[in-house]
């Protein structure tokens, strides 16, 4: 089998590895890939939003599946023109694609299919929305309707921060077209996963829980980011949780995107919020693998990924395709200097071969190039140094140990991923 991943993150260098280590995949290529991920790969340079480039290159090199990374392809169309080409996809089509592409759409939806979620208002006028988060008694989240890069969302603690919210979303167009509508939702509190599972447009498997960490600094301080590390299993997600999520969300969501005449193929990543009584809600929709939740995800995989992809792209689950190791995985996000900001890129980078050595460690290459012969930062989120053992203390330390192998000038790391997890209270 020849494989076709799309992307250049650490989520496509981590599927790519471990699409190399398939038995049954002949080669792997990726576009556009990075100097990184060019350690697995083959990288040809055709952008994420070149649809014909991608389509072209397909069939050039004759591919027999192809693996989409991120949402902006998928929502743009891209499996659905690699369908017509006669190129199987992992990834949904664009009708389904809109699950993650428009926040008001899935909120319709959820409320259409009684999946249960926070609720909200959609709005395109700053004076309706104002009024509407003076009205409520709660705090609101204010989400940008389109793909904003992951910074879309503002969770506010004060009315008086929703109303600046608005203010920057709707009135100074902070976002473009993918803030033209917001949805006002309302808050809640508890503990968010991360639940993947994938689907054939009838079946589907649980590919399992991670808990992602947001903030940039530890104790969850500081502003919001594309993540800043993961770790699975998830203990507040038990066998007894997941048969829910499963009843309550992921089935309803199946079968109602297909009833709309979009049949589900790809990852489903339900992001949840489960509250202190244990009660799971909706708080988004993704299309595709988490960042960084793929690469702990991948490590608890036992067995062949490529066959699996195949089949979900194919219809041709079956639920002997997926067995989970009890293993605990964390992922570790190196970032750069003024990340998420303003993001310091050609500083050098040394160390990666020696954390690379740590036994049981894996390094992920997020943003980096070459220059020189070395290794430079070219984005926010650099490296993701990744970590597999039997329980979450052992996983996070030899992580840890390979991280700090890495030399880094203004590197930033969160020091408590998985904190939740370790507290006296959790128990896997």
């Amino acid at each position: 089998m020849r494989v076709l991943v799309i992307g250049s993150g650490a989520r496509e260098h981590a599927l790519c590895a471990r699409l190399r280590a398939s038995p049954s995949v002949e080669a792997v290529l990726c576009a556009p890939g990075s100097s990184g991920i060019a350690r697995d790969a083959v990288v040809h340079p055709v952008a994420t939003h070149d649809l014909d480039g991608i389509v072209s290159l397909a069939t050039r090199e004759r591919v027999d599946l192809v693996v989409v990374g991120p949402e902006g392809p998928l929502v743009m169309g891209i499996a659905d023109r690699l369908a017509t080409a006669g190129v199987a996809c992992f990834g949904p089509g664009a009708g389904a694609a809109r699950l993650e592409g428009s926040k008001s759409f899935s909120k319709d939806f959820m409320a259409r299919h009684a999946i249960p979620t926070a609720a909200y208002a959609s709005f395109t006028d700053y004076d309706a929305a104002a009024a509407y988060v003076r009205s409520v008694g709660h705090r609101v989240v204010v989400k940008a309707d389109g793909l904003a890069a992951g910074k879309g969302v503002v969770v506010c603690d004060t009315p008086q921060e929703a109303l600046d919210a608005l203010d920057r979303v709707l009135r100074q167009h902070a976002f473009g077209d993918a803030g033209a509508t917001v949805v006002v939702e309302e808050r809640i509190d508890g503990q968010e996963i991360s639940f993947h599972v994938i689907a054939d447009g009838e079946r589907y498997v649980v590919l399992g829980a991670a808990q992602d960490h947001k903030r940039l600094r530890d104790g969850d301080n500081g502003p919001n980011t594309g993540g800043m590390g993961a770790f699975s299993p998830v203990p507040v997600c038990t066998p007894r949780l997941v048969a829910r999520i499963c009843a309550e969300v992921v089935e309803p969501t199946l079968r109602g995107i297909a009833r709309e005449g979009h049949p589900f193929r790809g990852v489903l990543f339900v992001g949840l919020m489960i509250d202190d009584a244990g009660t799971p809600k909706v708080l988004e929709y993704n299309v595709r693998f988490g960042d960084p939740e793929c690469a702990v995800l991948l490590a608890r995989l036992d067995g062949d990924l490529a066959p699996l992809l195949d089949a979900a792209a194919r219809s041709a689950l079956s639920a002997e395709t997926v067995r989970v190791r009890d293993d605990v995985a964390i992922a570790v996000v190196i970032a750069a200097e003024g990340y998420p900001d303003a993001p310091r890129e050609g500083v050098a980078i040394r160390g990666i071969e020696l954390a690379e050595a740590v036994p049981g460690a894996r390094v992920y290459h997020a943003g980096t190039s070459r220059r020189d012969g070395g290794w430079v930062t070219a984005g926010g989120r650099v490296l993701l140094v990744t970590a597999t053992a039997p329980s979450l203390v052992e996983a996070a330390a030899i992580a840890y140990q390979a991280a700090d192998r890495i030399e880094l000038p203004g590197a930033q790391l969160r020091r408590d991923i998985g904190w939740r997890a370790l507290a006296p209270s959790a128990s896997r």
